[in-house]
Parts: structure tokens; sequence; C-alpha cells
């Protein structure tokens, strides 16, 4: 009794680990570097197991299918995936909490750090020779910011939020959690959206994106913020009107922003945020989660939730 899987995208999860633990759970395997869209169907046809990190798996695409068992997401977010379809088609759906914890708290403060240090002008103005023309032994050219005692906002408390928030204590910042926008009953242990984004000197992002929070960074949301603030998103492009960021940094509605993520990935080059020139932006291509040490937990706990999934199949469903 065998089963067959395929992955997708398996540049999504670098050439530098192991994917045995997946492989070795099928008889027969299938591996991808890429897929488009017009490529799934045939890449996935007579598979049981489809693995794929950000690949779209619609509706369209289940009902060509009708061998697909199990559906593993190789991510925390199963935005790409038509989860209410794969129901209604009786098709399961697995993904990955947990494993990146640690990465993205990390970067988090990583491009903190480079905001609140004035990394990037101070990169060029050594770049272009300032230091040796300088008359003194250091040049403060730039104010930086110090981050003890600085108040961090974060909006979305799982397990990323929580990594960030113990990160912020060992720089002996002050936290504030967010609530839901727009709820009439705030938690306790919790401040409303709007006092969270009018009381940091730092927002940081770390939910996922819905219809209920699309495009919650905006123009009159950023109009809250301190004008000395910074905004951080490692969570999902969509949550931030790209144009109304770009404002509020040219008009110094906030001091600075720094972002992994875009509401297109890869982003089109006419994106407005690529466009910006200005030092107080800092934007990185979606690697917050990214380390060595974070894709393999991945890959490992994935392979767990897939075999235990596969156990609960009836053995007629798991026949090729």
């Amino acid at each position: 009794m065998g089963i067959s899987g395929v992955l997708l995208d398996q540049q999504t999860l670098g050439d530098d680990i192991s994917l045995t633990p997946l492989m070795t759970l099928f008889s027969q395997w299938k591996s991808y570097t890429h897929t488009e869209p017009q490529e799934i169907v045939e890449h996935s046809k007579d598979r049981q197991v489809i693995i794929t990190n950000k690949v779209v798996i619609d509706e369209l695409v289940m009902v060509q299918l009708p061998q697909l068992k199990l559906i593993a997401v190789a991510a925390t977010g199963t935005n790409n995936i038509d989860l209410e379809a794969a129901q209604r088609l009786g098709i399961r759906v697995v993904n990955v909490e947990g494993y990146a914890g640690a990465a993205v708290a990390q970067h988090c403060f990583n491009l903190l750090l480079q905001l609140a240090g004035r990394s990037q002008e101070y990169h060029q103005f050594m770049q272009q020779g300032g230091w040796p023309q300088s008359q003194q032994f250091c040049h403060l050219g730039y104010t930086m910011t110090e981050l003890a005692g600085k108040t961090l906002g974060i909006v979305g408390f799982g397990n990323l939020g929580k990594a960030v928030a113990k990160v912020a204590k060992a720089f002996d910042m002050h936290v504030l959690i967010s609530d839901h926008p727009g709820v009439e009953f705030i938690r306790e242990g919790r401040v409303s959206f709007e006092q969270l984004l009018s009381h940091s000197d730092v927002v940081s992002l770390h939910c996922p994106q819905t219809a209920h929070n699309e495009l919650m960074i905006n123009r009159e949301t950023l109009a809250l913020m301190k004008p000395s603030a910074f905004l951080i998103n490692t969570a999902r492009g969509g949550l931030v009107n790209e144009q109304d960021l770009v404002d509020a940094l040219t008009e110094q509605v906030i001091a600075g922003a720094a972002l992994d993520v875009l509401s297109t990935e890869p982003p089109t080059i006419d994106n407005p945020l690529l466009n910006y020139q200005g030092g107080n932006l800092v934007i990185t291509p979606h690697i917050a989660w990214a380390t060595k040490a974070a894709r393999i937990r991945l890959v490992e706990i994935l392979s767990d939730n897939i075999a235990q999934e596969l156990s609960t199949l009836k053995p007629s469903q798991t026949k090729d």
C-alpha cells in the first residue's frame, strides 16, 4: 500500500537542508523547483499529497485532482489554500506552527536596530568616504535612538508576537499588546489598536492577514503614530497600504519603517516602496522565517504532521 506525494516549490525551502524526512513518507515522490499556476494540475496528477509553501491551490485545481487527500502547507499561513473548498471536497489541510519564533524575533530586531542605529545612512556615509574627511573622531550626522525604556507595540500576540516580546524585554523595552481592531470590549492585558498606535515608539505587526484587517496600516492609522515612531512588518504585506506608507515616510508622519513582506511577492518593479529612496526605509525579501535552523525545524514538524494525518486515512484512501 503506497502513498504518493509531490513538493511543488522546493526552491522555497532552500538547497542547503535535507528533505529526507518528507521523502521517506512516500512510496512515490516527485519534487519541482518551482510550479507556475498553469502547471499545478500536471505536476500534481495522481498524487494523494501535495506539499507547497506558497503555490495557490484553489477549488479549480482541487476538482481536477480527484485522488488528492491532503494538502500540506510548508508554512504557518494558509491563505494560499481555499480552505472552504478543501473542506467541501473532503481534502485535509495541515500547516506548520512554532518553527520560526526565534528566527522572526531575531530578524524583527535586526530590522529595528537598523532603523534605530541609522545603519543605512552611516553605511552610505562611509562608502562615500565621509569619515576620513571628518574633523572629529566620530560623526554625529544622524541621530540614533536608544531602545531601552521605549515602548514596543505588538499587533498579533501568537507564537511570533510572544517571541518578539521576550526579546524586547531583554532590551529593557516596555511592551503593549493590541486587541483586535474594532472590537468593543478590550481584553485584560491588551489595549485598543488605536491606543497602541498612539502610545508606541515601535509598532510591530505579527498577525495573519484577513478580510477584516487588510490595509489596517493606512493614512488614517499612520497619522495616529508618533512622529518619532518606527513601523516593523514581518507578517503580511497586505496589512499595509504601501502608497500611504511611502507618503507617511516622505512627509515624516513617522520616523521610519522596516518591512520583510510586501503586498505582492515577488513585487512588481512599480511598487512605490521599491522606488522610495529615503534612508528611513529598510526592506528585506521575506526572509525573517528562513534561518537554516528554522527551515530544518519546518521540515521535521511538517513531516510529523503529514505522518499523523496519513495514519488516520482509511486503507482504501491510501491505495494507488
